[in-house]
């Protein structure tokens, strides 16, 4: 049967056929021009085999190369514990057909800003602002983000050394009131890196800190970044993203940046396993805590099995030898240690029998005459379930026997047994031991709020929960809930409040990370005596990872008090320290890098 076409379908088809024809047209001639090793940055003139080191790896210029073949060379002299980037990739078909088992096609997007057309934004830093790296402290500022993001850290003293390297631009975001550094960014200079006839430039390893409080850390790196190249007279401003980091891309795209057909290729090697290697079934699935553990067990070849992805449960299992763990709670953690830190009034028992000090205690259920006592002795309380996790149910620093009895009722829906103690005023102190050895150790801080002059609370509170949860997998969120209202009642304040510009609020009391605190590491300052403590409260639970808290005055100072043993620490929280690198020591210390040295001889 035939079927007639109207005039008016003919000519709808007809417009339909001519668009999708100029739509392929332009695709092969943009993809040609983009491609075309005629067109790419630098490849008519400049330095031949050209690379810059970033201290981190090295960045090869691939279409200075002379050859695949001298490319691959160059490649294969990557440094251990090195990432480098084969960058501008004009035929990455050829490369890889040159050594395919050693190189692979790196899984991201290029983008670049073209800074001819680039327009400044109007937004301006607040609570921080945008310099020129400067010192080593700011050097390792920069690796502890590094670390934090999984990225791999440079030496210091290279990051100083080349402090006047004119190729290379380090900028730090600096924190205006703890002076931390909580952003970063490189640019590579093309034309001073290998004599770019194109004039262009690069940005490489953007991180901001995951406990920075302000927001579009990242946004103003770029652009100052931009503005930097653009007043140096460069055209553009390329950067690698990979394909799923639908974040970072979305920025990018707002800041005016275009998709270019550029390749780039890496070697494989243990660092980049993730990118070429099989995916683990259910590996996204993990939250950030077992995900940590996971990938250091495969980075040392470790085979692992994910049992429960959801509840964080995995089996790890090397020569003969395996162990089952949800996160960092292993088999080799004994149920009675287990029970002892899952009930708070029986750690406290413990740990005050081993000879540290404790809070004074008593139990929720008292009588009302012995609890107002209680309150009148010591001024301000802390009331928190005998069991529980990720601070549910605990409220700090009340004052009234109105605000004690709120708490204990709450408690209560979470445990039978609710527990008041005294408040210690001081910071929040985690220490991490694993093998009875100080691994870590950071302060936890309540999380608060910044106003901008027009904003609610609630508004405030929000925004600090979206970028806590972007930066811990959704792990981390302020509770719009009652101990919240309670801290903002304190401070006459309600939901619907607006603070003025730069004014503070604290909305929780208690500093604990799943709801909305910040951490922030004091490995190196962290007094010996208050390590001397957390040890000897782990051998009194008999407990071989553990982490601590404690209430002090200053990290650096000896004063403290107990406050409770978590027996599955979350060691994604204490980047730059090695924690799951010493997690996997305990569970398989044959496949260390100091025992695999050994082994070879190198040591």
């Amino acid at each position: 049967m035939s079927k007639t076409i109207s005039a008016s379908e003919r000519h709808m088809r007809s417009r339909s056929d001519r668009s999708l024809a100029q739509r392929l047209r332009r695709l092969r001639t943009e993809t040609s021009v983009a491609v075309n090793s005629d067109s790419l940055p630098g490849a008519s003139q400049g330095e031949p085999n050209s690379y810059v080191d970033c201290g981190w790896g090295r960045l090869l210029f691939a279409h200075t190369y002379e050859s695949p073949t001298a490319l691959v060379d160059a490649i294969r002299r990557e440094g251990p514990e090195r990432r480098d980037i084969a960058f501008y990739v004009p035929d990455p078909h050829v490369l890889l057909a040159k050594a395919p088992q050693e190189i692979f096609l790196d899984p991201s997007h290029t983008y670049r800003l073209d800074l001819a057309t680039y327009r400044p934004g109007r937004r301006k830093t607040r609570g921080y602002f945008i310099r020129r790296l400067s010192s080593e402290a700011d050097a390792r500022g920069v690796n502890r983000i590094y670390s934090s993001r999984g990225m791999v850290p440079v030496s210091p003293e290279f990051f100083w050394s080349n402090r006047d390297n004119r190729a290379l631009t380090y900028l730090v975001a600096e924190d205006e009131e703890s002076g931390e550094i909580v952003g970063t960014v490189t640019g590579v200079d093309h034309r001073r890196a290998f004599n770019d006839p194109e004039a262009g430039s690069s940005l490489w390893c953007l991180a901001v800190d995951p406990q920075a409080r302000h927001p579009g850390i990242g946004e103003m790196l770029v652009r100052q970044l931009a503005e930097h190249y653009k007043a140096r007279g460069a055209a553009s401003m390329d950067l690698s993203v990979m394909h799923d980091n639908a974040q970072a891309i979305a920025l990018y795209e707002k800041l005016g940046f275009r998709r270019v057909p550029v390749f780039t290729v890496k070697r494989k090697n243990t660092i980049n396993e993730r990118l070429y290697a099989s995916p683990l079934a259910e590996y996204d699935a993990l939250n950030p805590y077992a995900r940590l553990i996971v990938e250091e067990a495969r980075r040392r070849g470790i085979q692992v099995e994910i049992l429960d992805a959801e509840g964080g449960f995995f089996r790890l299992a090397h020569g003969g030898r395996s162990v089952r763990c949800r996160e960092s709670l292993s088999e080799l953690t004994s149920a009675v240690a287990m029970s002892i830190c899952d009930d708070k009034a029986a750690t406290r028992r413990v740990v005050e029998a081993a000879g540290l000090k404790v809070p004074e205690q008593i139990r929720g259920e008292v009588d009302e005459a012995e609890l107002s006592a209680f309150l009148e002795k010591h001024g301000k309380l802390v009331v928190k379930p005998a069991r529980g996790e990720q601070g549910s149910g605990v409220a700090v620093g009340l004052t009234t026997m109105e605000e004690v009895r709120a708490a204990i009722d709450h408690a209560h829906t979470i445990c039978d047994r609710v527990l008041v103690e005294s408040c210690f005023d001081g910071e929040d102190l985690r220490l991490v031991v694993i093998d009875f050895k100080l691994v870590a150790a950071a302060v936890r801080r309540p999380p608060y709020i910044v106003g901008d002059g027009h904003s609610t609370v609630r508004d405030l509170i929000n925004a600090v929960s979206r970028r806590r949860a972007a930066a811990t997998g959704g792990e981390s969120r302020i509770p719009l809930d009652g101990e919240t209202e309670r801290c903002l009642a304190a401070l006459d304040l309600t939901y619907d409040s607006v603070l003025k510009q730069g004014e503070t609020a604290v909305v929780r009391k208690a500093a604990n990370l799943h709801t909305g605190g910040s951490i922030h590491d004091v490995t190196g300052v962290v007094h010996h005596r208050l390590v001397e403590a957390a040890i000897k409260a782990a051998r009194a639970i008999d407990i071989p990872v553990v982490g601590i808290d404690f209430m002090v005055r200053s990290p650096s100072e000896p004063d403290y008090v107990f406050i409770e043993a978590n027996e599955r620490p979350g060691l994604a929280n204490h980047e730059p320290q090695p924690t799951a690198e010493r997690f996997i020591d305990l569970l398989f210390p044959l496949t260390g890098p100091s025992t695999a040295a050994q082994a070879l001889g190198r040591i």
